[in-house]
């Protein structure tokens, strides 16, 4: 069952720790620095079951200003936050930023704690509780309950589990189906287990044996163990505080804030698409291509944000921008992150990804700002088929397959599955490979159709005499490039509808047929009449050309060419051309020699034929390219079939 996640937040020395001790009994300040200074300087972790039959994870963040980045990476995964506010100090500067932090997240529920309440008259406490009910007006804390606690004598700490158990037995425990994903927030090597990771899964299911990949990297390695608050399990799914121990990586293998999840299920890109809310707390406007520090789950990434639809951001404005980063990240559409300044460190803003993969999104010209104004409404008022539709669209020529799909929109398996219905049938989206379900957008695949009759058009108009033109000739034009499946596909489509015909490795415009003029058409008998006296011994190009001085070289090619599409004349390399006829008639000759005599050489050949070297290595080189003969050595053998 999934489990729930309980944060705390709050200002250093506030007594976070000491409230989870109270609450559970565990103790969560585990290194010798954080005893001896008396404050949190890592995350703990620590679990407590409920009277509704729920166990809640519990993760204790550091409250002090230069352990802010250990603190984001512990709100990842929080579904509820008990935020902690000691009463004898009321607000503070880090109760202000982690409220941010927990706001840009996306937290959305909790319960306030006013700790130390022994230490004030009831007076101050009732002041300070005014005081904080104000601070949290407008918010998602607004109507949250206040709780004074005084966490040594255990006063209030009932009530606290009392509206901790109603609220987790109010919630929907829905699975979180799909690929497992977890942020590490650890990693250490146990003696006699080896290398150990854990945090908080946020998706999808994974059990003993399994293998993950981790991200940046696409490292992989195989699960010998798992436990969920210190116990063994064979499989652990999504919500749960989780430890794994890992076989086939080392520990300087992993960092803190890269990515376990489902090998092949996830996108690494250094470009993202998000929405941005510019803290009001912020002391001056947002230019663009700043340098911040980004906070994604539980990493930290050094980037640059490109406002796409002005130049500067005021303090409480949102937006729509490109986060650029030093160093790609795997992520999901909907993922929360949190920007801090370069120097000095302070939060600034945050918001949701919107786009795991995108294109690089220009922004120089006013239309290209109303371009993607454009874009993201259109983001934001699609319903999920339209969301597939749309990138499909940004893909372009080469598709998207069904799993890219799944990894840029977070949506998987039967879900996917039935979005995809609908426009595959509809036929706005069209399926070019089967094997791996590649999708095309028809609006794309129009586009290229057109670009396809157009360049077919064209090459007919330049090259009258030639029948078709070469498919791959075809896609070495097209822009942007395509692959061949996806080509053929198109083609396939437009054969179908009776716009083109395909001949062998040849297309052509439907119907086209080569018309030749009164003096191509003297010019192509007197050139078949030319090659066909010549026989054995045909003249070489420059010869033709030549030959018929009086007729453009362009118009000479172009006839020959057409002696060569309808099979009339043979080329052997770039320069010669021989009759059909007479290849055929040496073909016959060569295949009964050499099943008389069992093999050919250059000398035999010479003595068979009467021809010069001129002509003969180039002919026993021809009949090799065409699978007649195979050389061994000096000689020649037919081959095999």
């Amino acid at each position: 069952m999934r489990e729930i996640i309980l944060g705390t937040a709050g200002h250093v020395d506030h007594g976070k720790t000491s409230l989870i001790r109270a609450l559970t009994g565990i103790e969560t300040d585990r290194l010798k620095e954080e005893k001896e200074r008396g404050i949190t300087i890592e995350l703990g972790f620590a679990y407590l079951d409920l009277p509704c039959g729920h166990r809640i994870g519990i993760v204790d963040v550091p409250g002090h200003e230069k352990f802010i980045r250990n603190m984001v990476a512990g709100t990842a995964g929080m579904d509820l936050v008990a935020f902690v506010i000691a009463a004898d100090e009321g607000i503070m500067p880090q109760t202000v930023e982690h409220f941010e932090i927990c706001q840009l997240l996306g937290v959305r529920d909790g319960l306030i704690v006013l700790t130390k309440k022994d230490m004030v008259e009831t007076e101050w406490l009732d002041m300070v509780s005014e005081e904080v009910r104000e601070f949290f007006t407008g918010s998602f804390l607004e109507n949250a309950p206040i709780i004074p606690v005084d966490s040594l004598s255990g006063e209030g700490i009932d009530e606290i589990v009392r509206l901790l158990d109603a609220k987790v037995a109010a919630m929907d425990f829905h699975e979180e189906f799909g690929p497992f994903r977890l942020p590490v927030d650890r990693v250490f090597t146990m003696k006699g287990f080896g290398t150990v990771i854990t945090g908080t899964t946020l998706s999808g299911r994974v059990a003993v044996g399994d293998e993950l990949m981790f991200h940046p990297g696409r490292l992989t390695a195989k699960i010998r163990g798992i436990q969920v608050h210190g116990q063994d399990v064979e499989l652990v799914e999504a919500g749960h505080r989780t430890a794994i121990n890992l076989q086939g990586i080392e520990k300087e293998q992993i960092n803190r804030g890269d990515l376990a999840a489902t090998p092949g299920s996830l996108i690494e890109s250094t470009l993202l698409d998000a929405e941005l809310h510019y803290l009001r707390s912020s002391r001056k406007e947002l230019k663009n291509r700043t340098q911040v520090r980004v906070h994604l789950g539980t990493r930290e990434i050094v980037g640059r944000v490109a406002l796409l639809e002005s130049d500067t951001l005021a303090p409480g404005e949102s937006t729509h921008i490109q986060l650029i980063l030093q160093d790609p990240v795997a992520s999901w559409p909907g993922d929360r992150y949190v920007i801090r300044s370069y120097s000095p460190i302070t939060t600034i803003g945050g918001g949701a990804i919107l786009n795991v993969a995108p294109k690089k999104r220009k922004r120089t010209l006013e239309r290209d700002r109303e371009a993607n104004r454009t874009y993201f409404s259109a983001l934001a008022a699609a319903d999920g088929e339209q969301k597939l539709l749309m990138l499909a669209e940004e893909c372009g020529f080469q598709g998207i397959t069904a799993e890219q799909l799944a990894a840029r929109t977070g949506l998987f398996g039967k879900r996917l599955k039935k979005q995809l219905q609908h426009p595959i049938s509809t036929g706005a989206l069209l399926v070019i490979d089967s094997d791996s379900q590649r999708l095309l957008a028809a609006s794309v695949a129009e586009d290229l159709n057109h670009q396809i009759i157009r360049l077919l058009t064209d090459f007919h108009a330049r090259h009258p005499l030639k029948p078709a033109l070469a498919k791959e000739e075809l896609r070495s034009q097209l822009r942007p490039a395509v692959d061949q499946k996806v080509l053929q596909a198109l083609l396939a489509s437009l054969i179908k509808k009776g716009q083109v015909e395909q001949m062998g490795a040849e297309i052509k415009l439907s119907g086209h047929t080569v018309t030749l003029q009164v003096n191509e058409q003297e010019m192509e008998q007197k050139i078949g009449a030319l090659y066909r006296e010549a026989g054995l011994a045909p003249p070489n190009l420059k010869e033709v050309l030549a030959a018929f001085g009086e007729f453009p070289d362009r118009q000479i090619r172009q006839v020959i060419d057409l002696l060569l599409a309808k099979g009339t004349l043979i080329k052997i390399n770039e320069s010669l051309c021989f009759h059909a006829p007479a290849i055929h008639g040496l073909q016959e000759e060569v295949v009964a020699f050499i099943r008389q005599h069992g093999e050919i050489d250059a000398q035999r050949f010479k003595d068979l034929t009467g021809l010069t070297r001129k002509f003969s290595i180039p002919l026993l080189e021809y009949f090799d390219k065409i699978k007649l003969t195979i050389r061994i050595d000096d000689k020649r053998v037919l081959r095999k079939g």
